[in-house]
């Protein structure tokens, strides 16, 4: 923006100076020539009274001595048309012409101007006064006017492109405060506002900004209190549930554990609610998939399914909470269990590429007919409600990462879930 406007200021300015500076030098030429010929033929009339009392040719002479023409050899007087005093140039055509007229008159020649002033003698005689006017003496101190000038346009178009400039950083410098604004806004920080600058646009987009900071803020401290309140209400029939499966016994275990591990995943969604804004969380992928495959490993081995955790031995760092993986990871395992049949085999893939990371789980069931409809709607088909594929989507986006179906080498479905990895200051050391 700042070099538009300053190329902007310099043709407009440019333009300016020309309508105004070219005529001016138009006007300084024409007026050293005006006064060129306005001292010829001061120094012409200076040789008047010396006709009236005298044409002798000493006496001429003498009187053109005096004079700057004179004594430069750019003077002669004609008398008569016959007898001529010093240095002419002016054709004798031109001078018999001149001498039958009442004023003056000037010629062109190559090397300057001739002026031919006329005058009356007694016995209707006739002079012609020549004084001649160089091309040098005709532009003197036009050169040095049109230099002048030109500094002037020069200074012009410079003060134009400081004052433009500076207008120009301005709009940029509350145009980059809006942006950075947004930027942090979009990162998750609510506390970030922009104090109002700039052009008047600039103002109210500046406002405008602030008051949907405000407006997000409020509605995801709504939402955030609602969720509070909905986990809340759950406590109480999972206070219920354990009640029931204490009367069971020692068989309800399994029941228990589970029940356990739903308490802890509602006391987590209500402490994210409540905190006032989701700070960046990083993981080791590798570990949460180690957890999580510890943990369905005994369902597996229950229904004979072969399995394989492929990739996971080093340290792999994602930006989403651990939580949030395992969950995801958890929902799509049971999405294998639950839809394929017993004795299928499955492998989980991590796989670390330069900008994202892979989680890629393929199964030998029979695969899902409609990927591309599966991830659009929701639903992978076979009585599916499609939400493992949803919570693996929207986890994989928040990141800027996305969610892909394919066909698996096992012959069943792949569901690939890539992760995009952000800029980290301290990266995770690997042993």
């Amino acid at each position: 923006m700042r070099r538009t406007l300053a190329v902007l200021m310099v043709a407009v300015t440019s333009m300016v100076a020309l309508a105004f500076l070219v005529p001016l030098a138009l006007i300084v030429r024409e007026t050293a020539q005006s006064r060129a010929l306005a001292e010829a033929e001061r120094q012409a009339s200076s040789l008047v009274p010396v006709l009236a009392l005298t044409t002798t040719a000493g006496d001429l002479g003498l009187a053109m001595a005096r004079t700057a023409a004179g004594r430069r050899g750019h003077l002669a007087i004609h008398v008569g048309g016959s007898r001529t005093s010093g240095t002419s140039r002016a054709p004798a055509a031109e001078v018999a012409r001149a001498a039958s007229q009442t004023r003056a008159s000037t010629i062109e020649l190559k090397s300057g101007y001739v002026l031919l002033r006329p005058v009356a003698l007694e016995g209707g005689r006739s002079a012609v006064v020549e004084v001649f006017v160089p091309a040098a003496d005709l532009n003197r101190g036009v050169f040095s006017s049109w230099a002048v000038l030109t500094g002037v346009a020069v200074v012009l178009v410079i003060g134009s492109v400081v004052v433009g400039d500076r207008l120009g950083a301005r709009v940029v410098r509350a145009t980059r405060r809006l942006g950075s604004a947004a930027t942090a806004l979009g990162d998750g920080d609510l506390a970030e506002r922009i104090h109002p600058d700039g052009p008047p646009e600039l103002v109210a987009a500046a406002t405008a900004f602030n008051a949907m900071a405000n407006r997000v803020t409020q509605l995801l401290t709504a939402e955030r209190e609602m969720a509070a309140d909905l986990s809340h209400r759950l406590r109480t029939p999972l206070a219920g549930l354990r009640l029931t499966l204490e009367q069971l016994g020692p068989q309800a275990e399994a029941s228990k554990q589970a029940l356990t591990r739903l308490e802890g995943e509602v006391d987590a969604i209500i402490s994210a609610a409540r905190r006032p804004q989701r700070a960046a969380t990083f993981c080791d992928a590798a570990e949460v998939l180690r957890e999580r495959l510890t943990f369905w490993s005994a369902l597996a081995e229950d229904q004979q399914r072969p399995w394989q955790l492929i990739g996971a031995t080093l340290p792999v760092r994602v930006p989403v909470p651990a939580g949030e993986l395992g969950a995801t990871v958890d929902a799509l395992l049971g999405n294998v269990f639950r839809h394929t049949p017993e004795g299928s085999a499955f492998t989980v893939t991590l796989h670390e590429g330069k900008d994202s990371v892979g989680i890629l789980i393929a199964d030998a069931g029979p695969g899902i007919r409609d990927p591309e409809t599966a991830i659009e709607r929701g639903a992978s088909g076979a009585g599916s409600t499609g939400l493992g594929l949803d919570i693996a989507r929207r986890l994989a986006e928040s990141t800027g990462g996305t969610l892909r179906l394919d066909r698996s080498a096992l012959g069943g479905a792949q569901v690939q879930m890539w992760l995009r990895i952000r800029a980290l200051k301290k990266p995770l050391r690997r042993p």
